[in-house]
Parts: structure tokens; C-alpha cells; sequence
């Protein structure tokens, strides 16, 4: 085989590329390259990612979310198992501490029943305290689907299969040019140079940029929102059974700043959500002038910007405040305090936002010929990852018959 020529070609070597790519290779396609800009694979969203594996609690029936996630939940689980990937079903805990959040729970529970989980556990205040002794509010529900994994360790293991089925996956290759030459695909970038005759976009945070060099238009543009978070100190750690929390806000698509148990025994404490000036704006004075500028031309930038003005201007506020952070952490487990917060760190994520102003909640997958673009997979995207892979196959069937 010419090792410049390939049948299929994944752009993007996070979890969605991999699953993606390894689920080619299961159908007996070895005629792939899977191009990664990075020198390592899961570099970006995948390496930052808080490890939970999602139950799909959340999403609208119905939605690609809620259908992907759901799915893809159990194929992790058995990925995981079958593998030997450590990983836990510890169960999560979502508090209510406001009256008025009591009637979202109940929609919570409403929507995670009609998604299929089963064992969802309606909680009064009272009984709270039987799954986590620090917590306060008013109920709770609890979800013993929810459980928690090393990503790393899961993109690590699906490139080592990929490899095995004769796949090659190179790193360092970061894509500049996309020329159609009528029956294959002419990518180019300072690494060299690759034909392929399929091209699948899974680059995350540059998967608008990558659409926009095969020559579509699409009509959402990805903007980077960095999560912050601090890791607990291991005596306020060890007040933490379960991942903990709130009742999320039902116009946003973040979860708001919660307690998450790791794989390895640390607690997460976080993350707020402010828009990051460049897309792997890691650091509160990363920079890109060239990202600024192309976010500040795009006519939903602004729209957005008017219509959460008031939301942004409190998450900046918590991303300069330690006490701000604290207080809302305080509003499930009070008895934290400054000390027991430490190790900030933080991670980017990619959102899609419309030319009208919205903030893309559910997956977006877009095909053309010879071509499938994953334009907007946020969180669930790694826990449903398996079941994303699935679908973009389907997808690159259809559009290949």
C-alpha cells in the first residue's frame, strides 16, 4: 500500500477521531490515516476532560445527546471492561439547594426516565446525607449510572487498536491545505503530504477552520470557552463519595461548577465557564490575536454577547475570585473552606455558536461528498464517543454509496 494514499482520512486525534477510526477498522478498513496536529494524541479536549462518564440525566429525548449518550455510555462500559481500562460506576448526586430548583429536578428526573436509565433515586433533604454527610439542600436525585474513567487511558488503548489493525496514525501533522482533485482529497500541511479519498473532520476546536478549507461554509463557528477548576486538598477530598452537582441552569449549556471524584482518587472542583481569547487558551493571559479578531468578525459573537452579557460578566467574576469560587462550591458542601482548594487548572471547550447568537446544545454532525464534519460535540462527546464513531460510519456509508 502507498503509504501517502488512503482510502479514508480522520482529522483530529481527540476520542471522537479515535472511536471514529477504530470504528472503521472493526468494518475491515485498513486504508486509513488518522492525522493528529499535536505530538501527542488527546492533547486538547480529551486530555482536559474531567473523566466522567455521563448517564445522559440531562439531554431532550430524543436529540442526538440524549441518544448517542445513552448508547454510548454502555459501549464504554463494556470498552472499558473488555480492555481492562480502570473505571467506576460511582453514582452522582445532583442538590437542589433552592426551593424554587425543586421543579427542575423533577424535569431532570422526568428526562432521565424517558432516556432509559433506571434506578434514579428521588432524594429528600433528610436522606441527602445518606450518600454524601457534607452536603446541603433541599433534595436531590441520585444516578447510579454516572461513573468516572481516565480518557487518556481510553484514547490511548483505541490507538493502540487502531494500530493493530494496520491503521497508521501520525502525529506532529498539523493540516494548512485541502485541494479536491475530483476523486480524492489532497491534504497538505509543513509534515508533508496525504491523499485520501473520505475525509472525516473530527478536529474539535478547529473543526470550523478544517470545514472551511474543504470548501464549505458552516454556519456555526466554533468558540473556545476555557473551564477552571482547583483540585481539593486530600483531607477536604476525602469528604467527597460521589460526584456532586447542582440543578443546571436550563439556558445554558454548561453544568455549573460541581465536585467530580477522579480516577485516581483526587476531586475536582469546578469548572465556571468564561470565553478563552485564543481557542487553546489554557491560561487566564493566553492570547491569540488572530482568534480574538476572527471571533470579534463574526456577527454571532455578538449577538451572544448581548444576549449573556450578565452570565459571562459572573463567570469572570468567579474566574478572579477564590471566594466567589468558593461560595458557590459552599452552597453544596459548606464545610469547605480557601485552604482546602488547590492545583488550579483548567481546560478549553469547543462551542459552536449560530450566526444568530445561540449556543449550539446538541451534537452537530454535517455530511457532504465525500466528506463528514463533526462541528459541535461538547460534553457528553467523550462518554458518547463510541456511539459517535458508530453514527459518523453510518454517515460516511451513506454519503459513499
Amino acid at each position: 500500500m502507498n503509504r501517502n494514499h488512503y482510502d479514508f482520512a480522520v482529522v483530529g486525534g481527540g476520542i471522537v477521531g479515535l472511536a471514529t477510526a477504530w470504528t472503521l477498522v472493526q468494518s475491515g478498513e485498513s486504508s486509513l490515516v488518522l492525522l493528529e496536529k499535536e505530538a501527542r494524541l488527546a492533547e486538547h479536549q480529551t486530555g482536559h476532560n474531567s473523566g466522567v462518564i455521563h448517564s445522559g440525566l440531562y439531554y431532550r429525548p430524543g436529540s442526538l445527546k440524549a441518544r448517542n449518550c445513552t448508547s454510548g455510555r454502555e459501549q464504554l462500559y463494556a470498552f472499558c471492561r473488555e480492555q481492562g481500562v480502570p473505571h467506576e460506576a460511582c453514582g452522582k448526586l445532583v442538590v437542589a439547594t433552592r426551593e424554587e430548583e425543586l421543579p427542575r429536578l423533577d424535569e431532570l428526573q422526568r428526562r432521565g426516565m424517558e432516556n432509559g436509565l433506571v434506578g434514579i433515586r428521588r432524594l429528600a433533604a433528610t436522606e441527602l446525607h445518606d450518600f454524601e454527610p457534607c452536603v446541603a439542600g433541599v433534595g436531590g436525585l441520585h444516578v447510579p449510572q454516572t461513573g468516572i474513567v481516565d480518557f487518556v487511558r481510553v484514547a490511548e488503548t483505541l490507538a493502540a487498536l487502531i494500530r493493530r489493525g494496520g491503521a497508521d496514525i501520525r502525529t506532529g501533522w498539523n493540516l494548512r491545505h485541502v485541494k479536491d482533485q475530483g476523486d480524492s482529497w489532497q491534504l497538505r500541511g509543513p509534515a508533508g503530504e496525504v491523499r485520501c479519498r473520505f475525509l472525516i473532520n473530527c478536529a474539535g476546536l478547529f473543526s470550523d477552520r478544517v470545514a472551511r478549507l474543504c470548501g464549505l461554509a458552516p454556519e456555526v463557528r466554533i468558540l473556545p470557552f476555557r473551564g477552571e477548576y482547583y483540585r481539593l486538598r486530600p483531607q477536604a477530598a476525602r469528604r467527597v463519595r460521589h460526584l456532586i452537582y447542582p440543578v443546571p441552569d436550563p439556558a445554558m449549556p454548561f453544568l455549573g461548577v460541581h465536585l467530580t471524584r477522579m480516577s485516581d482518587g483526587r476531586v475536582e472542583a469546578g469548572p465556571n465557564a468564561v470565553l478563552a481569547l485564543k481557542r487553546e487558551g489554557y491560561r487566564r493571559t493566553s492570547f491569540s490575536l488572530g482568534d480574538v479578531c476572527e471571533m470579534l468578525a463574526y456577527p454571532g459573537f455578538w449577538r451572544m454577547a448581548r444576549r449573556f452579557w450578565r452570565v459571562g460578566a459572573n463567570e469572570y467574576r468567579r474566574s478572579l475570585s477564590r471566594r466567589l469560587f468558593l461560595a458557590d462550591l459552599q452552597r453544596l458542601v459548606p464545610t469547605l473552606c480557601l485552604e482546602d482548594l488547590a492545583e488550579p487548572g483548567a481546560g478549553v471547550r469547543a462551542q459552536a455558536v449560530g450566526v444568530t447568537g445561540e449556543l449550539i446544545d446538541d451534537f452537530r454532525i454535517v455530511s457532504a461528498p465525500r466528506m463528514v464534519h463533526v462541528l459541535n460535540a461538547p460534553s457528553p462527546a467523550a462518554t458518547a464517543s463510541l456511539a459517535i464513531g458508530a453514527a459518523i460510519v453510518e454517515r460516511v456509508r451513506a454519503v459513499d454509496a
